[in-house]
């Protein structure tokens, strides 16, 4: 699903990543830990799209993002990846579906499928009573899977998370911690994740901590059997 090849990044006179070799298989939640700085959210930006590398390739589904054009390259982000952040940069001005449908609008998917999809998200998300809250009207952990809900709105291939419960208390922490692993039991999505907590690095099926710019370690946990895709 993802391969990288050779990434080098720099900022001025700060070699940050200093050869990323590093490959993720379809339906696999992996983890990226290392201490502050060691480069975790500027990889995982790269992978995304976000960023670009000084040196190397990234290939999701065998595609090189380095073969795409700026147009291309936003409509392949668009369509093949989605992102949850720490901070869940939800829209305040738009209710709870609304910010959901926002990326099925960009991809020019009709209103009625959007909305539609959007209603089936939040309902597995358990936020049916909550489509026409606004932010300011959900607590931390419901903001959270909002943004989870907008991130699966397209059906990305990859979903990729940068501290996604940093922002978040214990409880709420745990309980997105856990709907990861069902979305990815249900949805079959594969899962990169940043994160400093122990608990859900240490949930993933494998491990990989970044020390010195490099993948200093690789840990991997039970061999994961992922049942067929149920939902389009």
């Amino acid at each position: 699903m993802i391969k990288t090849v050779n990434i080098h990044k720099s900022f001025g006179s700060l070699e940050v990543l200093k050869g990323i070799d590093l490959e993720i298989k379809k339906g696999e939640i992996v983890s990226i830990v290392g201490a502050s700085g060691a480069g975790k959210s500027t990889l995982l930006h790269i992978i995304g799209t976000l960023d670009k590398a000084d040196k190397g390739d990234v290939m999701i589904q065998d595609i090189n993002v380095k073969s795409l054009n700026e147009k291309q390259l936003s409509q392949f982000r668009n369509r093949h990846i989605g992102f949850v952040f720490q901070f869940h940069h939800l829209l305040p001005e738009f209710t709870a579906l609304e910010n959901v449908c926002i990326p099925a609008f960009i991809s020019k998917i009709p209103r009625n499928e959007a909305v539609r999809k959007a209603k089936e998200l939040l309902g597995f998300l358990n936020l049916t009573d909550r489509l026409d809250h606004k932010p300011s009207e959900l607590s931390g952990g419901e903001q959270q899977r909002v943004a989870v809900a907008r991130a699966l709105i397209n059906e990305p291939d990859v979903i990729l998370a940068d501290e996604p419960s940093g922002n978040l208390d214990s409880v709420s922490a745990v309980e997105l911690h856990n709907l990861f692993f069902n979305l990815r039991d249900k949805f079959r999505q594969t899962f990169v994740i940043v994160t400093h907590n122990r608990e859900l690095a240490d949930m993933a099926d494998r491990k990989l901590t970044i020390k010195d710019g490099v993948i200093h370690k690789q840990s991997a946990n039970e061999k994961i059997n992922i049942p067929k895709k149920t939902v389009s």
